[in-house]
């Protein structure tokens, strides 16, 4: 299967010589969330990662739980934010975040198509397990939707494998055992987990969680290929800082991953 636009992004990163950088934005989290999606790609983002709000982010911390719960107290609903990205234009690929229930709910074919048709080049859904994603991974390669999974630090050799064999776009690898959030110091885990993955994939591998500075992406990156940066962005559109602003913290990951 040819690379999928998330990954032909980083790899085309990673062939230059440098980090990939992937940033989080919370969907519908105020009126001009697509204004900040536009201004984080410029700002450098390779790919943007939009989160779409749920009631029970299993995955997420207090930042993103509160952002999810402003967004969705305004009104957000998935198929509102995937109107907000039909004909977007970005600046760079996007891929969705959300839980299963939500592509269960709507059908998994009718899912994967509606993200296909707003213009979504990949998805993730962290509370789907590896032994149940057949179903949703078949829809999302008929509609031409890259299948991104998660790899636990905790995950025994064969089982890292298999999530790599699987994986469209770039493999996930989470950085620590815990919620997503800004931690004072990056967890031994995101290394050693960045370099087990790419002992058994090709594929670009990012981690994510727990990286809330411009040191500790470089820090995350240098077993890898790059990072997820998620909390410390949705933070800052929490507290209003407007596209300018979270485009500024953006920039400076990027520099930072540039300088390495």
């Amino acid at each position: 299967m040819a690379p999928g636009p998330v990954e032909a992004a980083l790899r085309a990163r990673r062939d230059a010589g440098g980090k990939s950088l992937v940033v989080y934005v919370t969907g519908g989290l105020g009126d001009d969330w697509t204004d900040t999606l536009r201004a984080v790609a410029d700002a450098g983002a390779d790919a943007v990662e939009v989160g779409i709000p749920f009631s029970d982010p299993v995955m997420d911390g207090p930042t993103i739980q509160a952002a999810n719960d402003r967004a969705l107290a305004s009104g957000a609903t998935p198929a509102g934010i995937l109107d907000g990205l039909r004909g977007l234009d970005a600046g760079a690929p996007l891929a969705v975040m959300t839980y299963y229930n939500i592509a269960f709910r709507m059908g998994l074919e009718r899912f994967a198509a509606s993200l296909a048709d707003a213009g979504v080049s990949g998805c993730i859904l962290p509370d789907l397990p590896l032994e149940e994603t057949g179903p949703w991974a078949e829809a999302a390669d008929a509609a031409g939707v890259e299948t991104i999974l998660l790899a636990a630090p905790t995950g025994e050799d064969d089982r890292l494998r298999r999530v790599c064999e699987r994986s469209r776009g770039f493999v996930y690898g989470v950085g620590l055992l815990g919620v997503t959030g800004v931690r004072d110091e990056l967890a031994a885990s995101a290394s050693v987990i960045a370099a087990r993955l790419k002992q058994v994939t090709d594929l670009p591998v990012l981690v994510g969680v727990g990286v809330g500075t411009p040191a500790q992406a470089v820090e995350a990156s240098a077993a890898g290929d790059g990072v997820v940066v998620g909390s410390a962005v949705v933070q800052r559109m929490v507290d209003g800082a407007g596209p300018a602003g979270v485009a500024e913290l953006v920039a400076g990951f990027r520099a930072a991953l540039d300088v390495g």
